[in-house]
């Protein structure tokens, strides 16, 4: 009980702070509609000719953008953490008898927060384009996103108390996180890739993810698909929140 009356305070503070300052909301969300309206276009011969993409580019394209969304809206979330450790905001908190895991969840749930909000606007300006959903579709990516988003964000935390340095952070993230997201499939399906491309594709545990998200936007849903990629998605959360959390109580115990 205490955890989460002292993770909704947290939640609460970084909420005001994200709102007072709305520009990074709407930064983090130019990517993905850039890549909605300037490459989308470009997969509607490819679908023509796939029978990967079931005639629909967008079915497709939009459940992989989600998921990268997801991934590179909160992988970057720590950057926000250093600032706080430079400007003494963690110091000041070590005095009060707060729960060190709600200072992590609370930030997390914040990140969260935003990154469903950014993707229900993206699934809304998705449907013009011809992005077919149902509620069945919509609760699902929900699931996969909230996980996905989770574990992000603890890793992020987790490196940031580990690094304490944004010019260490940035090129690490960016030197793991882009071959991740060219392994998952996210742009193009690897059943389109060579099978040496796609061995190495299937021991990256966002591609099931990925997988999972294009599936939910199908008719009929594939049950084991769709739950295969929950199940890696948490995991992989479950992994990340409890290093976060052991590296948090660490650093400001």
């Amino acid at each position: 009980m205490r955890v989460l009356r002292d993770s909704w305070l947290v939640f609460q503070r970084s909420m005001g702070q994200t709102l007072r300052n709305p520009v990074w909301v709407v930064v983090g969300l130019m990517q993905p509609i850039y890549y909605l309206f300037l490459f989308g276009p470009v997969l509607k011969k490819v679908a023509e000719s796939s029978p990967d993409y079931g005639g629909n580019a967008y079915d497709i394209f939009v459940p992989a953008l989600l998921v990268q969304m997801a991934l590179f809206g909160c992988v970057f979330v720590g950057f926000g953490l250093i600032a706080e450790l430079r400007y003494g905001v963690i110091e000041r908190m070590r005095v009060t008898p707060m729960s060190r895991l709600s200072m992590l969840l609370g930030r997390a749930g914040r990140d969260i927060a935003v990154l469903l909000f950014q993707s229900a606007l993206l699934v809304v300006m998705s449907i013009p384009f011809g992005l077919h959903i149902t509620a069945t579709s919509i609760a699902i990516i929900s699931v996969l996103l909230v996980l996905i988003g989770l574990g992000m964000a603890c890793l992020s935390y987790g490196l940031a108390l580990k690094l304490r340095s944004e010019d260490a952070m940035a090129p690490l993230l960016n030197a793991i996180f882009l071959p991740i997201m060219l392994l998952s499939g996210m742009l193009l399906p690897l059943s389109l890739a060579p099978a040496w491309l796609q061995g190495v594709g299937h021991a990256n545990p966002f591609y099931y993810a990925v997988e999972a998200a294009r599936k939910a936007f199908q008719t009929p849903v594939a049950g084991g698909t769709v739950l295969g990629g929950i199940a890696v998605a948490a995991a992989l959360a479950a992994v990340t929140i409890t290093w976060a959390a052991r590296s948090f109580g660490r650093s400001v115990a």
